[in-house]
């Protein structure tokens, strides 16, 4: 049989190329298959994703609409997930021995809470494949199947000369250098360092908002809220060179809930000085620097807030707004938005609509997700059509 199957090169030794090359191997014994990766060593990236954890996927368990967690390509991963489902990873890995948990927002880990397990079990099973490191692609084969499954600009430099529609890669998943200068005896919001708390990002006048753990960093804001920000607004935040007002909302109450909350605080506490009580789920050092921002000080008793005082509190609560200069990457977990148009592809079989036996499979697709095991399911999702799609086509 595998006389009559070109030779299969896979571009790329990530998640979606190993994946699809173990699909490969399993479906297609004996075809030729070789994965060639510019990087020192396959599966680097997967290593380290999730903090050495390895968030394989999500449950999809809290959210609504796909559209939520795949600001690009959520019609494509509607099909995708149909076709090879959550369950699908984790009967796949766990056929070959890996258990698994699942965490707060639906993200699953392997029980053993390291990355390497998942990175050993996709090298175990493209045993007999050729990998070859440490070389790029500068051209495809016409006598191949390719399946193209590297990121970034990388990917995309292969295809100029084809007729492949690209989507400029840009960068997603970053958080946000903000710029921020101290002034009056206040202090840069960088100064409370470390903390974290429940907040809603907004970018003004364009809808695209997020909500979640903030965390204040020396540089300005990441954790989750700021991650899901960057996703939504790659795009938006690229064209203007990442300089941008942004909104902080510190409370998730809507303006009549928090008015009411600050007025039974002080009926409560007249006597209590501001600083000593604040709505609950801000941390004592964010209240005290949110009074000093609104012009509050923090030393003055509840009985002494007056209408405007507390007018002014709602305000800055509600619409606090700072000023992006520029992006920080979220560690090494570098994810873009971009690459291969869908409009360019078969849809059910992620081939090449005007060059067969070209097909594409994670990062190089124009399919990104926020944080939390979906662009992993991505990869493998998009590998199994790619792989499923080979082996319809050339098995017996």
């Amino acid at each position: 049989m595998s006389s009559n199957i070109p030779r299969i090169t896979i571009v790329g030794a990530g998640a979606a190329g190993c994946f699809c090359a173990a699909q490969l191997k399993s479906g297609l014994p004996g075809a030729d298959i070789r994965i060639i990766e510019a990087g020192r060593r396959p599966l680097a990236k997967l290593s380290i994703t999730g903090g050495g954890r390895c968030n394989i996927s999500n449950d999809f368990s809290t959210v609504h609409s796909l559209a939520e967690v795949y600001p690009r390509g959520a019609n494509l991963m509607k099909r995708a997930l149909k076709e090879f489902p959550v369950q699908a990873t984790l009967d796949w890995f766990g056929k070959r021995g890996v258990l698994f948990r699942t965490e707060n927002e639906g993200r699953i880990f392997p029980a053993s809470d390291d990355a390497m397990q998942i990175v050993n079990t996709l090298l175990s099973a493209v045993e007999g494949v050729s990998i070859t490191t440490g070389q790029r692609v500068d051209r495809l084969s016409d006598s191949d199947i390719h399946v193209i499954t590297c990121g970034g600009g990388r990917g995309t430099e292969i295809l100029k000369n084809l007729p492949v529609k690209i989507e400029t890669p840009v960068p997603s998943l970053f958080s946000f250098n903000i710029s921020d200068s101290p002034s009056g005896g206040r202090a840069a919001i960088t100064a409370l360092s470390g903390l974290c708390c429940k907040a809603a990002l907004f970018i003004p006048g364009t809808g695209l908002r997020s909500e979640g753990d903030l965390l204040i960093t020396d540089w300005g804001f990441s954790g989750p809220a700021a991650l899901k920000l960057s996703s939504y607004a790659a795009r938006y935040l690229a064209g203007l060179s990442y300089r941008s007002p942004i909104v902080v909302r510190w409370t998730l109450l809507n303006e009549n809930e928090l008015r009411s909350e600050l007025d039974r605080i002080r009926r409560d506490n007249p006597r209590k000085m501001l600083r000593s009580v604040g709505p609950e789920g801000l941390p004592a050092r964010l209240w005290d620097y949110l009074l000093n921002r609104s012009g509050l000080e923090g030393t003055r008793p509840y009985s002494e807030l007056g209408q405007k005082g507390l007018g002014r509190l709602v305000q800055t609560l509600m619409v606090d707004t700072y000023q992006i200069s520029g992006k920080n990457r979220f560690r090494d977990e570098f994810v873009t938005c971009g690459g291969v148009s869908l409009s360019s592809l078969n849809i059910n079989t992620l081939e090449c609509k005007e060059h067969p036996g070209l097909y594409f499979a994670g990062e190089i697709l124009d399919v990104d997700a926020i944080t939390g095991g979906f662009n992993l399911q991505a990869a493998w999702s998009t590998a199994a059509i790619v792989s499923k799609s080979i082996i319809s086509k050339y098995g017996t």
